[in-house]
């Protein structure tokens, strides 16, 4: 045989040997790396069988800008906490009539009037207001009372409307208790304080002479308001004219405050995008603190010891 044979054939053995080592590798590369496809079902399945690595990583474009990192994820209103000192939510004074109708398991009736956050302006449907919101909260702390809760909320107005309203829209449906929300208005549109705190006493006489308790519920804390310079000077008056008339307030203003300024929840969490109105989760909280507040005022021990004395 002669050189240039014997190379070809040594060269041929070596090539067949090397394919009899590829053939008999190809299977355990196929469990380690997974099945390609067109390969034996059975290799697949036992590509499964052994833990994968790592996915290799994209290629990267070295043309294109590298990406931002994601912004965190804004507060979702289902991870906020609704609750409050109770110094914001306690009312001071006993609901004694709201008193005697429970305890005498007599219907109890509510009417809630005021602006467009009585109305419910920001919600995502007139149950998501806060009349409707307490009624839900007052029946559960009540069960098997008759208690209805009434909304007289009217978009737009303004203290001297409301008064306008009360012998029609409040006074004839003979409430128990009304709660009162006011102000806000009459600050947005830049009134001056004086004439509307004579208002604001003339209709809370009004309500006590038609036998019903009643309950004050001051501004929302939210931007609009907040830009306004008599804001502050609004929310005395109206501290004031309760404390003066012996009756209740509940302090929306300042339980909005705690939760932006104490908790730090963003407006945008509590406030409409019209950074003016409340939106379902604050409708639903305020008035979830209404009803345990009106609940202690009606059950506390000086309520109930009054509970047959004339109101």
């Amino acid at each position: 045989m002669s050189s240039i044979s014997k190379t070809a054939f040594n060269w041929l053995g070596c090539a067949a040997a090397g394919a009899v080592a590829l053939a008999m590798l190809a299977p355990a590369r196929a469990e380690v790396y997974g099945a390609h496809a067109g390969a034996p079902a059975a290799t697949a399945a036992a590509a499964l069988a052994v833990a994968a690595p790592p996915p290799r990583p994209a290629p990267v474009d070295l043309a294109k800008p590298a990406a931002l990192p994601q912004a965190a994820a804004p507060l979702q209103n289902s991870q906020l906490s609704c609750g409050a000192p109770p110094e914001f939510t306690r009312l001071n004074y006993p609901l004694r009539h709201t008193a005697r109708r429970l305890a005498s398991g007599e219907p109890l009736t509510i009417v809630a009037v005021g602006s467009s956050s009585t109305a419910g302006a920001g919600a995502s449907s007139p149950a998501a207001s806060y009349p409707s919101r307490l009624a839900v909260e007052l029946k559960q702390r009540f069960p098997g009372h008759d208690i209805t809760v009434l909304n007289r909320g009217v978009n737009g107005d303004e203290t001297e409307q409301m008064i306008a309203r009360f012998a029609t829209g409040v006074i004839a449906a003979h409430p128990d208790l009304v709660l009162w929300q006011v102000g806000t208005n009459s600050v947005l549109r830049d009134y001056p304080l004086k004439p509307h705190s004579v208002l604001l006493r003339e209709g809370i006489a009004q309500l006590k002479e038609a036998g019903a308790d009643v309950v004050l519920i001051d501004m929302q804390f939210a931007p609009r308001v907040l830009a306004k310079p008599e804001t502050q000077g609004m929310e005395d008056q109206i501290a004031l004219a309760a404390k003066d008339e012996n009756i209740d307030l509940f302090r929306r203003f300042a339980l909005m405050r705690n939760w932006h300024e104490v908790e730090h929840i963003p407006f945008d969490a509590f406030v409409a995008p019209d950074e003016l109105h409340m939106n379902d989760w604050s409708y639903a909280c305020v008035a979830k603190l209404l009803a345990a507040g009106i609940a202690e005022a009606a059950t506390r021990p000086v309520a109930s010891a009054a509970a047959h004395s004339p109101h």
